[in-house]
């Protein structure tokens, strides 16, 4: 595993907060957790990879992720959770770990494809909050790591971002440096809340207009209510937490990577 790694001393932990929410930390040993669709459901020969937030300083891997790649089983797609190193928020880079694990997630997941009955050509990420931003720095970007030729490719088919963290500065009233615009995107889903103190409605916004300037498939949805971090959660007085996976399903389906009504 290139640099930064995490120590193996404290050991992994999952535990759940005082808002019965499940989490985890102390990941020194990135790896993916796979939720393959029911039986009963037709397979549509997609994969999405889940990406949870968490600051950097733990993984919100239960509402923003397993919750996430349960649900996406459920219409038919290969869901895997990926546990990446963490924590990161006191390097330098926070995403930089986390942005090769996933790097390495898309290729791992391609080069299984035939065993989980996926299409390779069809391998998506969903990013919640944090993992929002290592989805778009990992996607945007060239391979973070060395090693050997490598067939597969790191850059994904297809993305769904929600409420991604600080991906618009402030200084320069644009999207942070390490998206690499140019280095190509792929069609992407986007929804946000416009209470979001903690992921500005802003970085979304200018992230659809870049898309579209750039000719790239993107759709956006911004609601007024719903804050910060719900993941599949629904929240009082408030649509958007749970409207969202609904519009997101719509689009997956219009693409043929989600099973039809």
């Amino acid at each position: 595993m290139p640099e930064p790694v995490i120590p193996a001393d404290p050991p992994e932990k999952v535990e759940k907060g005082a808002d019965g929410i499940q989490r985890r930390t102390n990941v020194s040993q990135p790896r993916l957790f796979v939720y393959e669709p029911p039986a009963g459901v037709k397979r549509t020969g997609a994969a999405v990879i889940v990406v949870p937030g968490g600051g950097f300083g733990v993984l919100a891997d239960e509402h923003e992720g397993s919750d996430a790649a349960e649900w996406l089983a459920k219409q038919g797609i290969v869901g895997f959770q990926l546990a990446h190193r963490a924590p990161t928020n006191k390097h330098p880079m926070p995403n930089a770990g986390p942005a090769q694990d996933l790097q390495k997630a898309v290729i791992e997941v391609r080069r299984h494809a035939a065993q989980f009955q996926v299409d390779p050509k069809k391998v998506g990420i969903l990013g919640f909050s944090a993992g929002g931003q290592v989805t778009l720095v990992a996607a945007s970007n060239d391979r973070k790591f060395p090693g050997e030729e490598i067939a597969e490719s790191h850059k994904p088919d297809f993305l769904l971002l929600l409420y991604a963290y600080q991906i618009y500065d402030p200084m320069t009233k644009g999207l942070r440096a390490d998206i690499l615009l140019d280095g190509g995107l792929p069609p992407t889903f986007i929804a946000q809340m416009g209470d979001d103190g903690g992921s500005l409605p802003q970085g979304s916004t200018l992230l659809y207009l870049e898309l579209i300037n750039r000719k790239i498939p993107a759709e956006i949805h911004i609601y007024e209510k719903g804050g910060h971090g719900f993941g599949m959660r629904s929240r009082p007085g408030a649509t958007g937490p749970t409207d969202w996976q609904l519009r997101a399903i719509d689009w997956l389906r219009l693409r043929e990577y989600a099973t039809a009504p």
